[in-house]
């Protein structure tokens, strides 16, 4: 990988500048310490820079994991008052994390028996892969078509969540329960549903209703940890809900296919209009085509991606819901609570410098400091809101509470540790048998006959050097760090 860290200017340990070519503007912040800031290749830079003099864009942030993505790297937040991307939201609206803590201590799962009946049993709930869904999983939740017209419409709603069979109370617990159309109504999401499948531009809407309640392929996964506070940061814990010593389960998924065929469905259109009218890509790079706000283009993309996202809210809702009804099945007695659910694929209307804007959060994750404005009668308005990021399952992941330093970041941290190999790369590089025996050292069991050499932990970046930046630049403070004792993984092509 080239190093050019030499292209960065430091302004402390671990903030740094990259400049614009002269006279384009204000430069981009970049965070990341010295190592970090050695696994920025060429195409991410440029990719960062071409993005960062689209029109309209006013901010743009690198966070530590950020890597070569669709348009914009994955790791970076833009922000623009006028004009709205897709590339920096991406092709899986509103992939997310969320964290569901149970009352069961660590020593409860120590033996490998009571594991392996873990795993079949969400694995009969919740299927795994790309164009898998409901059917191929017994004990799922079946969701007919009307229903989730509602809940695409309609997102996490009382009504919907007890429909589904969630606790209600658990729509406290996002991020965004629900989201609305253009013009901040629940109506503009029907219309639009009606007119792309009455024009048969979404004829596949049947079908990928029924993924609801699914993991993807790819980076996508539920993990089961074992949480450990961190002995300074015990009341914020608390007030999160977080259970010293006790067994957590940690999902990474987005809106499946829904999402996937609506962004493309968008990222068509507005690059046909693009080449009706002759209008040059940012960079010529046609994955940064973009619309100005209040533009029918702009409605419609605002749309859509609330219909991605509210499908996304209710699938964590729904995998949930379902890996306690697994632990119940297999330990009685057995409860939980959602912690948090929290986007990193999103754009979101924010106040940026005293203004509105469209934040745009491709691979990053809101970080709210306690006292922050958006927190106000909410849980979390006192301490500010947890922020969940998976490392890997050998060296751990982390709960983390934004730091007044954030607003230097757009109030964004990194959403993970972040690629250091491409996929292929990994493929190629990497022996499955030496991935598959790290696991086994490790007493960590999967539900895969061999782990995907491309989501091993080598694939990844140093989580340590990624959390040590993200503290370092005075962004977030480490709550509590989680460690894995199974695994749930599509083992087939990665969708993400």
């Amino acid at each position: 990988m080239t190093d050019n860290s030499r292209k960065l200017i430091p302004t402390s340990d671990a903030i740094a500048k990259l400049p614009l070519p002269k006279g384009a503007g204000d430069p981009i912040t970049v965070i990341g310490n010295d190592a970090i800031r050695k696994t920025f290749d060429d195409v991410c830079l440029k990719q960062a820079v071409n993005a960062r003099l689209g029109p309209g864009v006013h901010h743009l942030v690198i966070n530590p994991d950020a890597h070569v993505g669709y348009g914009a790297p994955v790791g970076c937040v833009m922000a623009s008052p006028t004009h709205i991307y897709p590339g920096p939201v991406g092709v899986d609206i509103k992939c997310s994390m969320s964290l569901l803590q149970l009352d069961i201590p660590a020593d409860r799962i120590d033996d490998k028996r009571t594991r392996r009946a873990l795993i079949e049993a969400i694995c009969e709930r919740v299927p795994t892969g790309a164009g898998r869904g409901q059917r191929q999983a017994p004990k799922s939740r079946r969701v007919h078509e009307q229903m989730g017209r509602i809940v695409a419409a309609e997102g996490a709603t009382k009504t919907n969540l007890e429909m589904l069979g969630v606790p209600r109370q658990w729509r406290h617990r996002c991020e965004d329960a629900a989201h609305v159309g253009h013009d901040d109504t629940t109506d503009a999401l029907y219309e639009r549903l009606d007119r792309l499948t009455a024009s048969g531009r979404f004829p596949s809407f049947a079908n990928k209703i029924t993924q609801l309640g699914s993991y993807g392929g790819g980076n996508h996964f539920g993990e089961c940890e074992i949480v450990h506070v961190d002995e300074h940061r015990g009341e914020v814990a608390e007030g999160f809900g977080l259970r010293d010593g006790c067994v957590a389960f940690l999902s990474h998924c987005g809106s499946r296919g829904f999402g996937h065929d609506l962004a493309m469905g968008q990222f068509r259109a507005m690059q046909d209009k693009f080449r009706t009218w002759s209008i040059p890509f940012p960079g010529d790079d046609r994955e940064l085509c973009y619309a100005p706000l209040g533009t029918t283009e702009a409605d419609d993309y605002l749309d859509d991606m609330a219909l991605g996202a509210n499908f996304a809210t209710i699938n964590h809702m729904l995998i949930n819901a379902l890996v306690l009804e697994a632990f119940q099945e297999v330990l009685p007695g057995a409860s939980g609570k959602l912690v948090y659910f929290i986007s990193h694929n999103i754009a979101r209307r924010e106040i940026v410098e005293n203004r509105p804007m469209w934040v745009m959060r491709k691979g990053a994750t809101r970080a709210f400091p306690g006292g922050h404005h958006a927190l106000a009668d909410t849980p979390f308005e006192k301490t500010g809101h947890p922020i969940l990021l998976p490392g890997d399952p050998q060296r751990g992941s982390a709960v983390m509470v934004a730091q007044e330093g954030a607003s230097g970041s757009l109030y964004s941290v990194n959403h993970g540790a972040g690629r250091c190999l491409g996929r292929k790369a990994a493929i190629r590089s990497l022996d499955q048998k030496a991935v598959d025996q790290s696991f086994d050292a490790r007493d960590i069991m999967t539900n895969c006959r061999n782990y995907p050499r491309d989501e091993a932990p080598a694939a990844y970046k140093d989580f340590e050097q990624v959390l040590d930046s993200v503290k370092a630049a005075g962004l977030a403070a480490e709550v509590a760090r989680l460690r894995a004792r199974f695994v749930i993984k599509d083992a087939g092509k990665a969708d993400d």
